[in-house]
């Protein structure tokens, strides 16, 4: 039996790795975009750039044990083209590989703002040399703008402080990260970054970017204001890397869609930042940007392949931290949600909120208290439950 994964990050990885761990022993290919050996996200905008961490560091498995796994890693050659009835992934490079399962982990890609294409100072963060090429940037910087308000802007405002840069965070929201935290944890996130000296700049849309000689020099906002920068980071978002399945017969919308077993056609599955694959628990198709997600949905799929029959219906569950400042959410947590403080008190900078609709707890979200939050994930668990089993929420 052959398996193609197509994307060497954490999801590809995970799903060799679980494959093996489950007793597999037919032939594995790994494909990678990056050049650089398989490596973790989430220190990118926190250790990476701050310069705590070697880059090395952030890869996520040495070379002797990727090669224990007896897998055929070819990197900076990705996948470009997908045959689902066939299971044949065409590479950039022109090999064309059959298997027998094919997994789809191919993750998302930054949004980019109209007109920052080769313009000198502008980044994304997706990538480690994004994250070394930003980082090379703040050295030389006095004035770094950051256009987007959600958990990514949030992280890279933090450390660029922690850096001595000079931070204005730009975004549409009223709150940093209001859509995934509601108003309540979102005031608080403005005050956190406000003591720290970020000038917030929220409830306004970035409208263009200025620049003089091919360098950026700003970002003006809806109302003509600019806010002069020497560094832009544009964190808007991101999106499904799909484009290369034009035609493969697969449904891509808003990420490769997949049923419970994450299984997108006969013999060809998702996982990871991609997968958008219908949750049981909450009879709905869900995708999830997380680190948890990609190991956890990455071990079902390799037991999909190997035939278990089991849905995915994970507790979601994701993390952030900024300055000193832990936030661990359980569940899916809904702006417009009745929220509550169980345990704790946000004037102590510890405490963990419940997030409830209906009358059932759909999500916890703890601030510096990571031992109680886990102990509310149960009443996430059994909303769940009672939703797979008919209920309401």
């Amino acid at each position: 039996m052959k398996v193609v994964v197509a994307g060497a990050s954490a999801a590809g990885l995970a799903t060799v790795e679980a494959l093996r761990r489950k007793g597999f022993d037919g032939e594995l290919t790994l494909l990678g975009a990056d050049a650089r050996l398989p490596y973790d996200r989430p220190p990118l905008s926190k250790q990476v750039l701050s310069g705590a961490w070697a880059p090395e560091r952030a890869q996520l498995r040495t070379a002797a044990v990727l090669s224990s796994l007896d897998v055929h890693l070819l990197l900076d050659d990705p996948a470009a083209g997908l045959h689902a009835g066939t299971r044949t992934v065409r590479t950039a490079s022109g090999r064309e590989l059959a298997a027998d399962a094919v997994v789809v982990a191919t993750g998302v890609r930054p949004r980019r703002f109209p007109g920052q294409d080769g313009l000198a100072g502008v980044h994304v963060l997706r990538t480690l040399e994004d994250a070394l090429a930003l980082r090379a940037g703040l050295r030389a910087a006095e004035r770094l703008v950051v256009v987007g308000d959600g958990v990514l802007g949030a992280e890279i405002a933090a450390t660029a402080r922690s850096l001595g840069v000079d931070v204005t965070l730009a975004g549409p929201q009223k709150f940093p990260l209001e859509s995934q935290f509601g108003p309540f944890v979102g005031g608080l996130l403005t005050a956190l970054h406000t003591a720290h000296g970020v000038r917030l700049r929220l409830g306004t849309a970035v409208t263009g970017l200025d620049a003089r000689h091919g360098r950026v020099t700003g970002v003006r906002l809806d109302g003509g204001e600019v806010l002069p920068a020497d560094v832009v980071v544009v964190a808007i978002g991101s999106d499904p890397v799909t484009g290369w399945l034009d035609g493969s017969g697969l449904t891509c919308e808003n990420g490769v869609v997949c049923d419970s077993r994450c299984r997108a056609a006969p013999g060809v599955y998702a996982a990871g930042d991609v997968a958008r694959w219908h949750h049981e628990g909450l009879d709905a198709l869900l995708r999830l940007e997380n680190r948890t997600n990609a190991t956890e949905q990455a071990m079902a799929v390799a037991g999909s392949i190997l035939g278990e029959d089991r849905p995915y219906v994970p507790v979601p569950y994701f993390w952030t931290d900024q300055y000193d400042v832990k936030i661990q959410v359980h569940g899916v947590l809904h702006p417009a949600a009745e929220v509550s403080v169980v345990d704790g008190d946000p004037a102590a900078g510890r405490f963990v909120a419940r997030y409830r609709r209906d009358g059932a707890t759909v999500g916890v979200l703890g601030w510096n208290m990571p031992k109680q939050t886990r102990l509310r994930r149960p009443e996430v668990a059994e909303t769940l439950t009672r939703v797979h089993c008919g209920g309401t929420v």
